[in-house]
């Protein structure tokens, strides 16, 4: 049985994601985003979603960029680590942070990309604070 924080921080989880895609949605609708800036994380989100890794973690966004943590609080503290993703041309950029620290980043084509599914098992490992 899943005691009664576990179950507060599930909900926050996964609120975060559909309030997170409702942001990007947002963007592309009411703000004159190009689709090709929000809909690769549209996609991403309901991905996560259905594959049940919104339990797992945090969404939220830098300005347009996606993050990916393990805060309970939506605001990230210096000493928190998340992952930052950046929408590039035809790629992306994404970053293991902690604060202003940038630990590893790559360049990648897809989701999918191997470096991309490490960084998101690396965080998966911290500690959910």
């Amino acid at each position: 049985m899943i005691d009664n924080r576990t179950q507060e921080i599930l909900k926050l989880f996964q609120s975060s994601w559909i309030e997170t895609k409702a942001r990007f949605i947002d963007l592309l609708l009411n703000h004159n985003f190009e689709a090709r800036f929000t809909q690769p994380f549209i996609d991403f989100i309901d991905q996560m979603i259905e594959n049940g890794e919104d339990k797992f973690f945090r969404a939220g966004t830098f300005m347009h960029d996606l993050s990916i943590s393990r805060s309970v609080s939506p605001r990230l503290r210096n000493d928190q680590k998340y992952i930052r993703i950046e929408i590039c041309e035809d790629d992306f950029i994404v970053a293991l942070n902690e604060g202003k620290k940038e630990y590893r980043s790559y360049r990648i084509k897809t989701f999918q990309d191997e470096k991309f599914i490490n960084l998101l098992e690396t965080l998966k490992h911290t500690l959910v604070d």
